[in-house]
């Protein structure tokens, strides 16, 4: 897989994943009361950590009998196209209030008083520390990984934390905005599409 196809597969995947998502309204509720440019900072920063883990993660996965990995990627990509489009079918064609609230939940319940490191305020390294919380076992990671088993590593990582970087600048500049005009069922739809897009890649491609 050249560092072309990883990248351009990382960028839609996420893009399309984190819009919405739980970790896209602790950016934005944060933005809402702090340094929106702090914020940025820590929730980017801990993305792209989670995206180089979860990266490695796959390289090491990898090392595996090559079509073994390669049925193991087909079959989670369709298994989460399959369930994200189920989902999409059976919700309301509501906006993205669910998403917000699990964002708050996470706020709550993760009183994390860090101080400032350094030049960093406190802020950023709180942003930091929620989406690395709320990040690790998402869907995004597990795509991630996938991703980085079947397609070049660079070109993932690229992608990934260029979709992670623009839904995060959403978020701070925009997510109040965004939260009562997007639709959850749609973006929903669309993702689990993309993973059985991918999925049937996959599949020709151990074919």
């Amino acid at each position: 897989m050249s560092v072309l196809t990883g990248f351009t597969a990382g960028l839609l995947l996420i893009t399309l994943s984190e819009l919405g998502d739980k970790t896209f309204f602790i950016g934005a509720l944060l933005a809402m009361r702090h340094s929106r440019r702090w914020v940025f900072v820590g929730v980017t920063a801990a993305l792209f950590a989670m995206t180089v883990l979860s990266v490695l993660i796959g390289q090491v996965a990898a090392l595996l009998p090559l079509q073994m990995v390669q049925r193991v990627a087909t079959l989670l990509f369709i298994g989460f196209g399959g369930k994200l489009l189920y989902d999409a079918a059976v919700m309301a064609d509501e906006t993205l209030d669910d998403e917000q609230t699990a964002a708050c939940r996470v706020i709550r319940t993760q009183p994390l008083g860090l101080a400032s490191v350094g030049l960093i305020p406190a802020i950023a390294s709180r942003a930091f520390a929620l989406t690395l919380v709320a990040e690790w076992g998402d869907r995004t990671q597990l795509a991630t990984i996938t991703l980085a088993v079947t397609h070049h590593p660079v070109g993932v990582v690229l992608g990934t934390v260029l979709g992670h970087g623009i839904c995060a600048a959403i978020a701070v500049m925009f997510g109040k905005f965004c939260a009562g005009k997007l639709s959850e069922r749609w973006l929903t739809g669309l993702s689990g599409a993309l993973f059985l897009l991918f999925g049937g890649i996959a599949a020709v491609e151990t074919l």
